[in-house]
């Protein structure tokens, strides 16, 4: 079966949406920037001329068009500023992610060859340090913080000082015309894959394969001109890299960066956004802290949330099926708009017209909840490697579960085996010095092999697991992990989850509980504890975690309902290797760490009873 999203966009490269963006809008605050407390405006001629300085830097300091530049950032205007001035200068940058360790900064530098870098922070310019002997090609060090030497060469300002006084009279024209005569082929970027089976490899993504992306996607939503967003998702992720810094700014969009992810609650009320780009992570954060909150207090108040979710949900019920609600459940619903959902439109600003989702599976039950709210989440699909949208869901038409027909100029085809494969201008170019590699993702017809399983139902997209992550019981089944994961996680007492049942008679699951949620429950049972350890060492708590995470997972098949539960004290972590900076579950590296309790796990549970699929009954380990 294959899904064509339409005709393809036109080429074009990054370079021309840069400048098209400027002439058009020339608005005064294109990106803002916390200072002080307050979001301060940066105008796009502002930019325009910070970008020009920056290119006209790197080429006093000797970088050849072509030459590899990294980034290695928390979202800033700087980071932007930094990118524009590399697709300007003809210099393709090579995103990193700043959470990553020094080592794994160490490989995409050698990896990409990069002559230069930018950094953020003295906390950035400490791990370069640390691992600056072993990239050999690497000659110049730009921090956007003033970061004493030798950690940093010299900072960006002092980097755009020496532009500014390397340039013609007739510099800008110049820089114009030569950043516009860069060819729609030409390598734009490097971005590095998250490595959960191995190292990671360097997609090279073209000007446009990125352009044609944005293209693809502008008429998926109406832009005003007027838009604000919030970013925070990392721009070294490609979701927030195309719609949340090229879409966004394609389209007149004020980019406002969020001081720090947890700055987030705060940052929305002070930004007031109409659009955000975000992975499911953040909307799960904020429906749990929802349901937490009208699930306490008194009972009238338990009981008037109860209410007006109900009635949000058939509303929702009608609306997504393209029908107008009755004039009694309209009345009533605009009641439950008053009492509850408009708390949770305050706390986003009030103004939010869209919320993004992408770069892992959302729970079909929390995007309704949303969308009762008046908060509608457009849930996409897509990865590095397609630049990366192929799908999404449209204010127009929502299908709640998928993600959505395949946008302009996308073929998706579904493999005999379930694997998904896509054939658009946004596949990349290939990996980088990797042409094995490359010759197996993208066949010879060139179809891009996903890795993703899932199928497409009336032209909608659904992705129900990934190829390599399913997992095979020594007892032949298949299991896919990732939809039981993600219904343990909608739990407020639950944090992480990861099902173990690979090689095994039965699957079991490792869980990381909402330590501020089962803390307060803890406390109102009376219990003690001194650390986190100790506390889900408790028989209450194990007791308490088996009900929670098993009780709800009654309809799954027997040989796919996990029997156990591991308790562990800590989060999964990038810095753990565990986590890919993309925040996928490295499910080998949790299967080493945690090796010993596992088996200990399997073992005691030889000695158990079977357990019933309707309704489990366990006792936990923990770690």
């Amino acid at each position: 079966m294959v899904a064509s999203g339409g005709p393809r966009p036109a080429t074009g490269t990054l370079t021309q949406l840069f400048f098209d963006a400027i002439d058009r809008f020339g608005k005064p605050d294109a990106l803002q920037v916390k200072i002080g407390g307050r979001f301060e405006p940066i105008s796009h001629a502002v930019l325009l001329e910070r970008v020009r300085h920056v290119a006209s830097g790197l080429t006093a300091l000797g970088v050849q068009p072509g030459e590899r530049v990294a980034i290695l950032s928390e979202n800033r205007p700087e980071w932007a500023i930094a990118d524009f001035a590399c697709l300007t200068g003809l210099f393709p940058d090579v995103a990193v992610y700043p959470v990553l360790p020094a080592t794994q900064i160490a490989y995409i530098l050698r990896d990409s060859g990069a002559i230069a870098v930018f950094l953020s922070t003295e906390v950035q310019a400490a791990k370069l340090a640390e691992i600056r002997a072993s990239v050999p090609t690497l000659r110049h060090v730009i921090s956007f913080d003033r970061v004493a030497p030798p950690l940093a060469d010299m900072t960006l300002t002092e980097l755009e000082a020496r532009g500014a006084a390397s340039e013609a009279p007739d510099a800008a024209q110049r820089h114009r015309a030569s950043a516009l005569a860069v060819r729609p082929d030409d390598l734009a970027t490097l971005l590095y894959t998250s490595g959960t089976t191995g190292d990671p490899k360097g997609v090279m993504l073209t000007h446009d394969n990125i352009a044609s992306n944005v293209q693809a996607v502008m008429n998926l939503v109406e832009f005003t001109g007027h838009d604000v967003a919030l970013s925070f998702l990392p721009l070294s992720h490609i979701l927030e890299r195309t719609v949340g810094h090229y879409l966004l700014f394609a389209t007149g969009t004020s980019i406002a960066y969020a001081e720090s992810i947890n700055s987030v609650p705060d940052d929305m009320i002070a930004v007031r956004p109409t659009i955000m780009v975000s992975v499911p992570r953040l909307y799960e954060k904020m429906y749990a802290r929802v349901l937490e909150s009208g699930t306490q207090g008194s009972a009238i108040k338990r009981s008037i949330f109860h209410w007006a979710t109900a009635v949000g949900d058939r509303w929702a019920d009608v609306r997504l099926q393209g029908r107008e609600p009755a004039r009694s459940l309209a009345l009533r619903y605009r009641l439950a708009q008053k009492l509850v959902y408009s708390k949770l439109r305050e706390r986003t600003g009030g103004r939010l017209r869209y919320f993004v989702s992408g770069g892992a599976p959302l729970a079909a039950e929390i995007a309704k909840f949303f969308y009762a709210a008046g908060l509608t989440i457009l849930e996409g699909y897509g990865l590095t490697e397609t630049s990366p949208i192929v799908s999404a869901n449209t204010p127009d038409d929502i299908r709640l579960g998928t993600v959505g027909p395949c946008v302009a100029g996308v073929s998706v085809a579904i493999a005999e085996d379930g694997e998904i494969l896509v054939r658009s201008p946004g596949v990349m170019k290939g990996y980088y010095n990797l042409p094995t590699a490359t010759a197996e993702a993208i066949d010879a017809e060139g179809w891009f092999h996903t890795g993703d399983i899932g199928e497409l139902r009336d032209g909608f997209l659904v992705i129900t697991d990934r190829k390599k992550d399913i997992v095979v019981t020594s007892g032949g089944k298949n299991i896919a992990p990732q939809p039981i994961e993600n219904r343990i996680r909608q739990n407020k007492f639950v944090a992480q989850a990861v099902v173990i049942a690979d090689q095994r008679k039965f699957p079991i699951v490792l869980v990381v509980p909402n330590f501020e949620q089962l803390e307060r429950w803890a406390k109102y049972k009376s219990l003690t504890w001194r650390d986190a350890a100790e506390l889900i060492a408790l028989p209450e708590v194990r007791d308490k975690m088996d009900r929670e995470v098993l009780g709800p997972l009654g309809d799954l098949a027997h040989y796919e309902t996990p029997r156990k539960v591991l308790l562990v004290p800590t989060d999964f972590s990038i810095e753990a290797g565990e986590l890919t900076p993309s925040l996928k579950v490295k499910r080998r590296a949790i299967t080493r760490r945690y090796g010993t309790l596992i088996d200990a796990l399997y073992a005691a549970a030889e000695h158990d009873a079977p357990v019933a699929s309707t309704e489990p009954r366990t006792t936990s380990g923990a770690a």
